[in-house]
């Protein structure tokens, strides 16, 4: 609950969080945040571009608390390397610094280029420190950067090409790459870029980001030993000698609230300040009369479902097109988002690279991709054509608990029975979803799985990669066993072009191929959605809040 102060800090009671209903679980629903009128937008009403905002304007009025819900539930951990949390980045600064608008910019780095097509030059700055006054040292970005060599790290596949990292001045590091890499500047705009404490994170070891062992970081806010109560909520502080000047929440306390009707009352009521990610189907409620507002913004997050097995009909691009025919996209974005999302052609969103030099070539291309239209005869026309044996339901699978997957599949179930497939809903619980994406053993017996996929930062080839390259090139998520020799040439090349404008090319020329193949059948963009009390503003509501200190700038109106 916010305590706002004006003009010094007295703390306002509030009812109390301990009083309310709250469920916590995990909800498998990942959006981005946005920022509109007080008055909103009708529901089910088509959103036009100008009331999508990429942040909002900065506080400058100090607030002693504000209470903050993760709906993605209670994170097992806040080890950069190792969890994508969007409390993070009010922990962890990156290298570089992402703006609301996916424009990079310097960070805890002034600069950082290539000095040739494989040496890449980091300079520092001279004048931060650690939330324990410690100087901040190349030795931790080294120390910082290598552990994300190590193939259990989540940014490993940013640091695939590196030959080595290294100090090379007194506030300089150098990176030597086999290859050239034209994501890795982007890379270390996001938490492949986050710099943390070596000397703190050698003494925690396995420790390290967990509730007893904590982090050691140069964010706006910073933990202690007392912040984690496991099961309750995380307390942050303000970073009163944050080199980027100090934030006017004084505590940011993050609870984890994920059922979306006890979280939206508890918003509308203002028992809780804020959330990131809020559900669409609570729209109605958001819009009404409340304490605060639905906030719109530009996103790179977009539902999909995608093939899981190499065998039978799902590992069939012509069965996955005709699926793709079989779907109103314009009914799905009305009845599943509520109307707060956009057809979108591909999992690559125009926001991705919007402040790319490139820019256009990526838009031309993007634009010259077809559209996504139903054809059900056409469908139906494919599904004959593929020699597939359907006569046996697939199964797709959603995490449970999610009304916008639950939407989804029914969507995909009843479109797929009008071209003659069947198919069967398999709802999974958290830890048996998570299992799905590492094990091969829990995908036995699924055929697709419904997802909401987002890039975190800048760059095209990442996250296609995850699904269309082979899995002993980065395609950890290609399931289905796609091998497109021209699509792995095509990206290489887009990877590893010194030449932006080639990189572009290559780029636009894979995609040509892969998004026909349907490797994810994208069915919408959606907006970033956030909820935020009327009484504050300074939050960032843009894909950005994956990657960037949201809250650095958050206080009272």
């Amino acid at each position: 609950m916010m305590n706002r102060t004006q003009p010094k800090k007295n703390t306002v009671m509030k009812r109390s969080l301990h009083h309310m209903p709250i469920a916590v679980g995990l909800v498998s629903l990942l959006a981005l945040s946005g920022c509109g009128d007080r008055q909103g937008v009708n529901s089910q009403t088509p959103v036009d571009e100008d009331q999508l905002v990429e942040s909002m304007p900065a506080s400058d009025t100090a607030v002693d608390e504000v209470t903050w819900s993760i709906i993605e539930g209670e994170p097992a951990t806040l080890d950069p390397t190792s969890s994508a949390n969007l409390i993070i980045p009010n922990l962890c600064d990156n290298l570089l610094s992402l703006q609301p608008d996916f424009s990079v910019e310097p960070g805890l780095a002034t600069s950082a280029e290539w000095k040739d097509d494989t040496t890449f030059i980091i300079d520092l700055r001279d004048d931060v420190t650690f939330w324990d006054g410690s100087e901040m040292t190349p030795d931790d970005v080294v120390y910082s950067l290598g552990r994300n060599r190590n193939p259990e790290s989540q940014w490993y596949a940013a640091f695939t090409l590196v030959e080595d990292i290294e100090t090379s001045g007194d506030h300089q590091v150098t990176v030597s790459f086999n290859e050239h890499d034209a994501d890795f500047r982007d890379a270390i705009s996001g938490q492949a870029g986050a710099v943390m404490s070596a000397e703190f994170g050698q003494e925690q070891g396995k420790k390290l980001g967990t509730s007893d062992g904590g982090l050691m970081c140069t964010g706006p806010y910073s933990i202690d030993e007392d912040s984690w109560t496991p099961g309750s909520d995380i307390e942050t502080h303000a970073n009163e000698d944050y080199w980027n000047g100090a934030p006017n929440v004084e505590e940011l306390k993050y609870v984890f609230v994920t059922d979306p009707s006890t979280l939206s009352t508890a918003l509308t009521e203002g028992d809780i300040d804020g959330a990131i990610n809020v559900s669409p189907a609570s729209r109605s409620a958001f819009e009404g009369e409340g304490a605060g507002q639905l906030l719109l913004g530009p996103s790179t997050a977009s539902y999909s479902f995608g093939p899981t097995t190499d065998e039978g009909p799902a590992a069939n691009p012509k069965i996955r097109q005709a699926l793709s025919m079989s779907i109103d996209r314009d009914k799905y974005i009305d009845t599943v988002l509520n109307g707060l999302g956009e057809e979108q052609k591909t999992i690559v969103p125009p926001f991705s690279f919007n402040s790319s030099e490139t820019a256009e070539i990526y838009q031309n291309g993007y634009d010259e991709l077809q559209a996504p239209e139903v054809d059900i005869e056409a469908a139906k026309k494919l599904v004959e054509e593929s020699g597939e044996d359907v006569s046996e339901p697939l199964v797709v699978a959603v995490p449970s608990g999610s009304t916008e997957f639950k939407n989804t599949a029914q969507v995909i179930q009843s479109s797929a029975g009008e071209i003659g497939l069947s198919i069967e809903i398999n709802e999974l619980q958290p830890s048996d979803m998570g299992a799905m994406f590492y094990e091969p053993s829990a995908r036995e017996g699924i055929d697709f799985v419904a997802t909401l996929g987002y890039l975190e930062t800048p760059g095209v080839v990442g996250y296609p990669s995850l699904f269309m390259l082979p899995p002993d090139k980065g395609g950890v998520f290609n399931w289905s066993g796609y091998d497109n020799g021209e699509v792995n040439e095509l990206m290489h090349k887009a990877r590893t072009a010194a030449d932006e404008t080639e990189a572009a090319k290559a780029f636009v020329a894979a995609q040509a191929q892969f998004a026909a193949d349907h490797l994810q059948v994208t069915l919408a963009g959606t907006y970033q959605l956030s909820y935020l009390n009327s009484d504050l503003t300074g939050l960032v509501t843009s894909a950005a809040v994956y990657s960037s200190p949201w809250a650095h700038h958050l206080g009272g109106q």
